[in-house]
Parts: C-alpha cells; sequence; structure tokens
C-alpha cells in the first residue's frame, strides 16, 4: 500500500489476552516478526498480553508490549479487564483493535477485527463427541462468545474458505471477510529425501509413520493405530510414533488401545507432548506422515508435515483437501481399513512416495508468514478506513 503524503497514521491495539501457548501465540509471534506495519498506513501496534505471551514477541521499533498484572489473577479477573479495561484502553490511544482470539468484550468499541481459529464449537458432530462434560459446556460458551463476536466486528479474518463457509452457515458475518491462511517456519522447510523401496525395510529397519497432533477425540489416533497393526499383521514393516499433548479422556482410550495392540510398544508408539522448537527434528526423522483429523480450522501440522517433505496420508475431512490438494492420499479418518489401504499404497509404491512428497514441499511454498503478515495488515488497515469513511458519512 502506497499512503498519500500527508495521510495520518494509525496505531493499531491488539489483544493478546486470551491467546493460549499454542497455535494462536504462534500465528501472533510469526505475523508480527514478519509484519512491515508502515506499508500500511500504521504508526504504532500495542499489544496486551500477559508476561509469559509478550516474552514471545520479538523487539520491533514500531511495537510496544503492554503487560497487564490481571492476566496473571485468573479468570475472573482476566474477563473484568477485558470488558472494563480494554475498551477504555483502545478508545485512549488506538485506531482499530484486532483481537486474534475470537473473544471479545470490546464494550461497543470500533473498528473491531477478529478471527476465527476453532471450528469444534461451530461443528455439532464433533462436539458431541465430548458428551455430557466440562469440555461441551466450553465449547458451547465458545460459539455463544464467537458468535456475538463475530456479528459485531467490522472484520472477520478466516483461515481457510472451507471454515469461512461452514461458520458462515450458523453464524452471523460481518460485511467485511478475508481468507487469509497460515504460514510455515523455516526450519519446517525439509528437502523431500529419496524413499525407500519397502524391499529395503524390514523389522529391524522398518518403515517410519509419524501423527503430530493433540490426542482428541476428534483426532482418531486409536483409528491410526489400529490400521498400522493390521498392516504389520500383515507382514509390512512399519512403526509410528504418535506426538502431541492430550486430552485426559481422549488420552485413557488411546493408551487402552495401544496396549491392547502393542503392549511393549515396539510398532506403536506415544511420545507425549514434545517442545515446538524440537518438532521440526521429528519430522526430518520420518519417511511418512498421517494426518486423521475430522475437525479442523486450518491444520498447521499438516502444513508443517508438507514443508518438511514427507509423503502424506491425510482425512478427507473438513479443510484438509483444500490444504493438501492432490499432494497426498486421502482416507476416512474413522475407518481404520480405508487408513491401512492408504499407508498401505504409499509404502508398496516409493516412486508414488516420492511424487507426492515433492508436491507437498512445492504446494508449501504457497504457505509464508510473510504472506500472512502482509494480508492481514492490509486487511486490518483497509477494514480500519472503511470503518471511518462510513462512521463520517453518518
Amino acid at each position: 500500500m502506497i499512503l498519500a503524503e500527508g495521510a495520518q497514521r494509525l496505531v493499531l491495539g491488539i489483544d493478546a489476552s486470551n491467546l493460549g501457548p499454542g497455535g494462536s501465540m504462534t500465528h501472533l509471534t510469526n505475523v508480527l516478526a514478519a509484519a512491515k506495519p508502515a506499508e500500511h498506513g500504521f504508526a504504532r501496534v500495542r499489544v496486551w498480553g500477559g508476561s509469559a505471551q509478550l516474552s514471545r514477541l520479538r523487539e520491533r521499533p514500531w511495537l510496544e508490549k503492554l503487560a497487564v498484572p490481571e492476566l496473571e489473577r485468573g479468570l475472573f479477573a482476566r474477563l473484568a479487564w477485558q470488558r472494563f479495561r480494554l475498551p477504555a484502553l483502545a478508545r485512549a490511544g488506538c485506531d482499530v483493535l484486532f483481537v486474534p482470539g475470537g473473544n471479545a468484550r470490546p464494550g461497543g468499541f470500533h473498528p473491531l477485527v477478529t478471527m476465527s481459529r476453532n471450528m469444534l464449537p461451530f461443528a455439532w458432530p464433533e462436539l458431541r463427541r465430548y458428551g455430557a462434560s466440562l469440555m461441551t459446556a466450553r465449547l458451547l460458551l465458545l460459539r455463544f462468545g464467537q458468535s456475538r463476536t463475530f456479528a459485531h466486528a467490522d472484520g472477520l479474518v478466516f483461515l481457510t474458505e472451507y471454515a469461512r463457509q461452514a461458520v458462515g452457515r450458523v453464524a452471523r458475518l460481518p460485511a467485511r471477510v478475508a481468507v487469509i491462511p497460515h504460514g510455515v517456519e523455516e526450519r519446517f522447510r525439509i528437502p523431500p529425501r529419496p524413499p525407500r523401496a519397502l524391499a529395503e525395510c524390514s523389522p529391524a529397519r522398518p518403515l517410519r509413520a509419524l501423527y503430530v497432533s493433540i490426542v482428541d477425540v476428534y483426532k482418531h489416533q486409536g483409528h491410526v493405530a489400529r490400521a498400522v497393526h493390521a498392516l504389520r499383521a500383515e507382514g509390512l514393516p512399519i512403526t509410528i510414533d504418535f506426538v502431541g499433548p492430550a486430552y485426559p479422556p481422549a488420552l485413557a482410550r488411546f493408551q487402552a488401545t495401544l496396549r491392547e495392540l502393542d503392549p511393549e510398544g515396539r510398532a506403536l508408539r506415544y511420545a507425549g507432548a514434545v517442545p515446538f522448537a524440537k518438532l521440526h527434528e521429528l519430522y526430518a526423522a520420518a519417511e511418512l506422515f498421517v494426518f486423521a483429523s475430522s475437525c479442523e480450522n486450518m491444520p498447521n501440522v499438516l502444513l508443517e508435515g508438507m514443508a518438511a517433505g514427507l509423503p502424506i496420508a491425510c482425512s478427507n475431512r473438513g479443510p484438509m483437501p483444500e490444504v493438501l490438494g492432490d499432494a497426498g492420499v486421502r482416507f476416512d479418518p474413522e475407518r481404520p481399513a480405508e487408513i491401512a489401504a492408504a499407508l498401505r499404497r504409499l509404502a508398496e509404491d516409493a516412486p508414488l512416495r516420492g511424487r507426492l512428497a515433492a508436491a507437498a514441499s512445492e504446494r508449501a511454498r504457497e504457505f509464508s508468514w510473510e504472506r500472512c503478515a502482509e494480508e492481514t495488515f492490509a486487511f486490518v488497515a483497509r477494514t480500519a478506513r472503511e470503518a471511518r469513511s462510513v462512521s463520517a458519512s453518518r
């Protein structure tokens, strides 16, 4: 964007108060690291958050990191700050407020831009998997809060076209909507490796598959484990490592499945959570990547597997076909036999693995944090100026 001489510079406020340590904070960290606010008319960017959140943000000359003590005092103090203090702070020093967490209580402040990051609150079949539980209640509250935020926002960012359409069927959206996908950190971009022929694999040197994701009811790790177990029963030398944190009830069921199928953990291994800074090392050591989720807004780990130059067996649900395109083999994540068939096809056809790995790596080049930052700041600036123009004409 080229600003006219004398054009007013904007101040952008960002509420990071309800961003967790996972994908949402990773998104903000990378967007701000790649951003060039001045090109979009922003003189300053002010971020409110807790000490742990702000410590992850790189120092930039245009960035103000504003610590909020209330965020260290629990949920009710955070909610009170968001409802009563944030609107006053925004009115006192910001031209537009960006709330990437998707749940805002800005006390009528405009213009407001937010994001849709979580599909679970808007996907009834997936939400019902949690039954009568605190998680179900939490997701229903998120559905209510995010629907209200979306309806009152001046601009809304989606990560995929699938998410825009799915949420748009059940919630009222603002007039200004953009689809801006995430990027991939450069350390995940690993050139594809020459695939081993199945004849080169053996029980001592098996084909190594990897599934990175939280263990949860919609991720279907148990079905993947049964698929790999079935292949090994046929004599196919393959192992799989499951990596990620866990939702406790889903973890209990998954561990029971592992004990049933492979009590000694020789082929079906769960490593638990691995620090994000170390994940690229796991991708580099793998030969196949599996992603079996049935509910996503945008699957970051799928992007990472693509960038890491791995042949991919992937769920055919949600936005996965949109993200992966034809650079993988798809399956129904709730049918272990289909998962096994997809893995068998990749295992037995080394040239196919090579072609798909190259295609996935090339497709992953479309997703960068530089592109994400450019499109995000452009959209926020455009929303701010259009909202101001509408307000001035009234």
